[in-house]
């Protein structure tokens, strides 16, 4: 045997398996990327919004932090919008792209802290890939309003990893980390 090749193979699987599953919700979801807007939420949140439609600016920014917009405080869902302007413009598909790279991530995440707290790594794909193709899922990832789940998902997804590495080796920073995903998640979507 060659020195470090017990580490290698086993990263090597999970990068494998990593792959594979980002490959199951992004196949599934791309037929999204060409979904026009839908029109219950979607012009008073991004397309009838001056502001998203304006773009990343650090006016706009300042006003995601400082408004309520259609009942709602949620300042991280704001700048994520309008940076989809800045990168895709204001047509649907850029937005629906977003969603399912974010959809994907969280599946990613969700295998990565399974597989960390748990130890199993095919029980931690058989959970990712079942939250990745869950119909439950479909809304979130579709509808461009809902990126909102999407994004507290992730912040939560990451606190999730923080928390797992604090107890491993507790300390300031990763409790100041922790708190500032959580808090990021809560101000992508008040829940």
């Amino acid at each position: 045997k060659e020195p470090g090749a017990t580490t290698v193979r086993p990263l090597f699987k999970t990068l494998f398996l990593a792959l594979g599953l980002a490959a199951l919700p992004f196949a599934l979801f791309a037929p999204a990327i060409g979904y026009n807007y839908i029109d219950l939420d979607d012009p008073q949140y991004v397309f009838a919004n001056p502001r998203v439609l304006s773009g990343l600016s650090p006016d706009n920014i300042r006003w995601a932090f400082a408004h309520v917009h259609e009942s709602w405080w949620l300042p991280v869902l704001w700048i994520s919008y309008m940076a989809d302007v800045r990168w895709f413009g204001t047509e649907p598909w850029g937005f629906h792209l977003v969603n399912i790279l974010l959809h994907t991530a969280n599946a990613l995440l969700l295998f990565l802290v399974l597989r960390k707290s748990t130890g199993q790594v095919w029980a931690g794909v058989f959970a990712a890939a079942l939250f990745a193709i869950h119909p439950l899922r479909v809304e979130s990832v579709a509808w461009i309003t809902e990126r909102k789940d999407m994004l507290s998902g992730l912040f939560w997804m990451l606190a999730l990893a923080v928390h797992l590495r604090r107890a491993e080796k507790p300390s300031a920073p990763n409790g100041v980390l922790l708190f500032f995903l959580m808090l990021l998640g809560l101000l992508s979507k008040a829940s």
